[in-house]
């Protein structure tokens, strides 16, 4: 049985993977799509107000410093996903336009010491292989000359740009002076581009006024591990219908890689931005100067997500830090020169790793109750997912519905727990960006692993504390009611005990997941899955 269920799995698995290297694109908007969408933001809204009126009734405040930072835990979760759904409200998709010929067209990556070779053999064959005229140029700082041959065997121009501040931002920069294309790709080296790529993305700089399209991202080595899976599943709908609604509300921004600019744009901006979210405080610049985006939610490329745990929490950490310079540099800065919806999308881009304060008051609570008697709400733990499961049931319904917009359906589709479960799991990494931000600390910029790292990884120690912590607490509250308190105290504090301990337990099983995703990475051998790709058999024939 065990073995009929295990094929099973790997026969699913096959069909959802073998569309990986065809093309695809969202769905067509339609006035019908629209108008069910609608009722369900109007339910939503509905169900919000009635947990509010329930959630501030003046009975359930029992300490009101603790009461007020639950309610920020709940209403801030609560105020982003409002502010998702009007998002959506403004989805739109750009009709494809056909790219005007002779446009000077320069492909950079980059190529930074240790990254595996073979990498670059490969996506520089893939740039080559795609069909609008451009020139490829390799950004290397590696100082190996074997990088200089590959690129000149699949004819690239090599540019050896060692020792430059800003990292990639400032390869790029230099790069952007040295060479004369009008638009520039940016690909992250371990992305394999399509050979349409070009004509997916040129057309739509005949209006003089667009400043960059960004293109969606998509992935080919989500199969290999749970962390892999939790970091694609973590970022589909973003790659599809919230940047179709931020495209509609004019505000769709560059992520790093598959992102290409007007050169004239960037110049206007003095170059890209240079910051551990150099993408981001590009966009927001440009945006303030005036350009126009446009995402285009198509896959004519995939890249690699980080396999393994560590490199999964190192990617996080640079992001989590790198957001909050956006908030305290580039958002205030530039808040004059944004639309409205522009100021709403950065701050709440910029905020997004907030969830790392939120969540650890989330974990807190419960134990400051057990150990110090500290109690923030008279709440029937019961009541309370009576009253909220209305919302999180609408906010499941709208999440699957929005689906018909993801940009390769196949795989994309899901209710993606296991993103979900890596979310919160990381949150002492969160956490931890933030107070990184708050006291202005530095941490270098490193490139993601590209291949596995094999080990366990320091940041499962917060977990694994957290999960004694728990334990410990439910043993000495279970001796402190067998042999301590009285039997009417039992009858008076019950609800509230098994309460808590229920809240805290919804933390305990999603950090169970993330301790499960390292211990897996410890076994996790490394391997190139680029290697087992075959350019020849990309099809770019639109489903």
């Amino acid at each position: 049985l065990r073995f009929q269920v295990l094929l099973l799995m790997m026969r699913k698995s096959i069909k959802q993977y073998k569309h990986l290297w065809e093309f695809w694109e969202a769905k067509e908007v339609t006035t019908t799509s629209r108008f069910f969408f609608l009722i369900l933001v109007i339910a939503g809204v509905i169900s919000i107000a009635r947990f509010f009126d329930w959630w501030f009734q003046q009975g359930h405040m029992a300490s009101v410093p603790l009461f007020v930072l639950l309610s920020l835990i709940i209403w801030y979760g609560i105020l982003r996903i409002i502010v998702i759904w009007i998002n959506y409200l403004g989805i739109k998709k750009p009709e494809h336009i056909e790219p005007e010929k002779g446009l000077k067209v320069a492909i950079f990556t980059t190529s930074s010491p240790g990254e595996p070779l073979s990498m670059f053999d490969k996506t520089l064959e893939a740039c080559a292989n795609i069909t609008y005229p451009h020139t490829t140029y390799l950004l290397d700082d590696t100082q190996d000359p074997r990088f200089k041959a590959v690129a000149e065997k699949h004819g690239a121009v090599w540019l050896e740009l060692v020792g430059l501040p800003g990292a990639k931002a400032g390869k790029v920069n230099k790069a952007l002076q040295m060479t004369d294309e009008d638009f520039v790709l940016i690909l992250d080296p371990d992305h394999l581009p399509f050979p349409n790529f070009l004509d997916e993305v040129l057309g739509y700089f005949k209006d003089e006024k667009t400043g960059f399209v960004q293109v969606s991202q998509a992935y080919y080595n989500q199969y290999r591990s749970f962390t892999a899976r939790g970091a694609a599943e973590q970022t589909y709908a973003f790659y599809g219908p919230i940047m179709m609604g931020m495209y509609g509300f004019g505000t769709s921004v560059a992520i790093g890689a598959n992102c290409t600019f007007r050169k004239k744009a960037l110049e206007s901006i003095g170059g890209h931005g240079i910051g551990l979210a150099e993408d981001l405080i590009t966009a927001i610049r440009l945006h303030a100067a005036g350009w126009k985006s446009v995402f285009r939610p198509v896959v004519v490329s995939r890249g690699l997500v980080p396999e393994d745990f560590g490199s999964f929490c190192k990617q996080q950490l640079k992001w989590s830090r790198g957001v909050f310079e956006v908030l305290f540099a580039e958002w205030p800065r530039l808040f004059k020169n944004l639309t409205g919806w522009q100021r709403l999308s950065y701050l709440a881009i910029s905020t997004y790793y907030v969830v790392g304060v939120t969540s650890f008051l989330y974990v807190a609570i419960p134990f400051l109750y057990f150990w110090a008697g500290w109690l923030p709400a008279n709440m029937d733990f019961g009541e309370f997912l009576i009253k909220g499961f209305p919302v999180a049931a609408i906010a499941i319904l709208i999440y699957v519905y929005v689906q018909r917009w993801m940009s390769h359906p196949p795989t994309e589709k899901g209710l993606h727990w296991r993103g979900m479960i890596l979310k919160f799991a990381t949150w002492p990494v969160f956490f931890l960006g933030a107070m990184l931000a708050v006291v202005n600390a530095e941490i270098p910029y490193i490139p993601t692993a590209k291949k596995a790292v094999k080990g366990l990884s320091p940041y499962t120690r917060p977990l694994i504390f957290q999960v004694i912590l728990f334990v410990l607490t439910l043993a000495y509250v279970i001796y402190d009611r067998l042999y301590v308190v009285s039997e009417g105290m039992l009858v008076l504090t019950s609800q509230k005990v098994w309460g808590m301990f229920a809240f805290a337990f919804v933390a305990i099983i999603m950090v169970a997941g993330g301790i499960y995703a390292a211990y897996e990475s410890r076994n996790l051998e490394p391997e190139e899955p680029w290697a087992k790709i075959d350019l020849r058999k990309i099809k770019t024939t639109k489903k």
